[in-house]
């Protein structure tokens, strides 16, 4: 079991750090103050079950209160934030604790039975941010969630400060345990559902608290990117395993994809070509580098593990220009990471939204930024054997190019992917995945 660890260390400038960052934000858009609100649970419709609450990112960017509904911060320049802690008087479900020490004393707190005890902080020009009913019922409109200011601090949000760097390096530290369990899971023959509950009880978080849904996907079940499903029955005959999974530590994420053959064969052999590929583009990642470039360059690389491993005929970058390879390649690179698994900002160059186009023909690039220090991202290449692309490919395009022999024997191991989670510096890259399972 994965030991529970508080990171704190250098909680203090974090703080300071975000205050100057939305300070500079709310002068630049002409706002006094900001009312950051936590969010309210939301019942499910004609029943009185309410879905697992997730706080509003703008809030946890400050503090950890991922428990905390109705809370709300107030954020003024010059002064000390103000946090109005919601601790209801409750006995149907279990209320939070008192504000942790380690965080408590770099904000004022007024602790409020009243989820509406926010309403005293409405101001002429204060901005509100945030999704709870209460928020649209209070304040105006226009002070919504305006576009601007929320640009400028997505961009902020995406240079991490050590504090949060410490928190996703934890989570990294967390899933790479959870990944090793479901590993030994995976190789005692355990169905995909079994697989998962092992990788929770490892680190033990519960659904609720991951970062995203795990995929956990044996055979053919890897070829769909997002599989959602964890199939209670093991296969009679278990080929591959690729799990996406990650954990979090006061809300900061780690995401990560690793892929096993069962056995020897062509299949284990393109995990390794594709292991090697993916560790020299982490290496690439530098301050200055335009991520589309990286994509566009992985695109000639899986194209050349295609041609050499007989699933393709042509040459690799014939394969590109005619869009082949987005055929065993069909999502982008990776993404920002950091309080939300596809963090803010991938895609955005000022406060005024002006998108950085994709490169065409790559609609789902998540991220075409030029890297800076401080960005956490994944780099997370993928080859699938999908059918319906490869069926949509032998009906329109030149079919001759694809090894079908070589398709058929593969498709049912699904597909590879390997991803970490890597730190931009100004010098080499930190490799937070890699650096947590050698850790173990």
């Amino acid at each position: 079991m994965a030991e529970r660890k508080i990171v704190s260390q250098g909680y203090k400038s974090h703080v300071a750090e975000v205050q100057r960052r939305w300070e500079g934000a709310l002068a630049a858009e002409g706002y006094a103050a900001a009312l950051i609100h936590a969010g309210s649970k939301q019942a499910s419709f004609l029943d009185d079950y309410e879905y697992p609450f997730r706080c509003n990112p703008q809030l946890l960017w400050w503090l950890p209160l991922t428990r905390q509904h109705d809370s709300a911060l107030l954020v003024r320049p010059g002064r000390q934030p103000k946090l109005f802690y919601y601790q209801p008087d409750d006995y149907w479900y279990l209320p939070p604790q008192d504000p942790a020490d380690w965080w408590a004393g770099e904000f004022e707190i007024e602790q409020v039975r009243d989820a509406d005890a926010w309403h005293q902080a409405i101001g002429a020009d204060t901005a509100y941010i945030g999704d709870a009913p209460g928020l649209r019922a209070a304040v105006a409109a226009d002070k919504l969630n305006p576009q601007r200011l929320v640009n400028r601090v997505h961009i902020e949000r995406t240079r991490k400060t050590p504090y949060e760097i410490a928190c996703m390096a934890e989570a990294a530290r967390l899933g790479a345990i959870g990944h090793r369990a479901a590993e030994q899971a995976f190789q005692e023959g355990l169905s995909e559902y079994a697989i998962h509950q092992r990788y929770c009880m490892a680190i033990q978080l519960v659904d609720a608290e991951l970062p995203y849904g795990n995929i956990i996907a044996l055979n053919e079940h890897g070829s769909v990117l997002h599989y959602q499903a964890h199939e209670q029955d093991a296969p009679q005959n278990i080929r591959s395993f690729l799990i996406d999974a990650g954990a979090t530590v006061h809300a900061y994420a780690s995401d990560i994809t690793r892929t096993y053959a069962a056995g020897a064969g062509q299949f284990a052999e393109l995990i390794a070509a594709m292991e090697a590929m993916q560790k020299q583009l982490c290496e690439a990642v530098v301050a200055g580098l335009d991520y589309r470039d990286l994509h566009l360059h992985t695109h000639h690389q899986i194209a050349g593990i295609l041609r050499d491993s007989g699933i393709i005929n042509g040459s690799a970058e014939g394969a590109v220009e005619s869009g082949l390879s987005a055929v065993f390649y069909p999502h982008g690179l990776g993404h920002f990471l950091g309080l939300q698994t596809h963090d803010v900002a991938g895609l955005i160059a000022a406060a005024d939204g002006t998108l950085i186009p994709r490169p065409e023909g790559h609609p789902y690039l998540r991220l075409t930024r030029t890297l800076e220090a401080g960005n956490v991202l994944t780099i997370e290449p993928g080859l699938y054997f999908i059918e319906p692309l490869l069926r949509q490919w032998r009906e329109h395009n030149d079919a001759a190019v694809i090894n079908w022999d070589t398709v058929e024997q593969l498709a049912p191991y699904g597909g590879i992917r390997i991803e970490d989670n890597m730190v931009v510096t100004d010098g080499v890259p930190r490799n937070l995945t890699r650096e947590a399972f050698a850790s173990l």
